[in-house]
């Protein structure tokens, strides 16, 4: 079944099954390789992407759910800087999760309190326990927004 969406800022269409998950039609299909499974079951976070601003887990998403919508993965955002500043990443294996979250927060709330923070970062699993860096790193990406 063909299948088109907006990827990235751009038109996509894709033959896949209806109900793939989001997360293999980005991987197998398109061939993007920066969103990254982790459980499959929309437990850790490393699959997140936005659908339309919101950040979701695209390994329980299925393809045919987003139709006419605008998904963006990690490959489609344009600075990380703050995350290479504070060499956030230990493994990195969660990390691309890890920022697609932290940008769904800052696009809708550019002054983020702890308690915001953890609200929208739980769920993000990171392994190597990076979540002071990734604390840190979501300040000062905020902090550069104001500038």
């Amino acid at each position: 079944m063909a299948i088109s969406f907006t990827l990235n800022g751009k038109p996509a269409t894709i033959d896949a099954d209806p109900d793939m998950p989001l997360l293999w039609a980005i991987r197998e299909v398109v061939g993007l390789h920066g969103t990254k499974f982790g459980c499959g079951a929309a437990q850790c976070g490393a699959c997140t992407v936005h659908i339309d601003g919101q950040a979701t887990r695209s390994c329980i998403t299925p393809v045919s759910s987003v139709a006419d919508q605008h998904v963006t993965t990690i490959e489609g955002l344009t600075s990380k800087p703050a995350w290479v500043d504070l060499q956030v990443p230990q493994c990195g294996y969660c990390q691309s999760g890890q920022i697609m979250s932290a940008t769904a927060l800052l696009e809708q709330n550019p002054k983020p309190t702890d308690a915001d923070i953890n609200d929208a970062m739980s769920g993000n699993i990171c392994r190597c326990a990076t979540y002071v860096r990734i604390r840190a790193a979501i300040y000062a990406a905020a902090h550069s927004l104001e500038g």
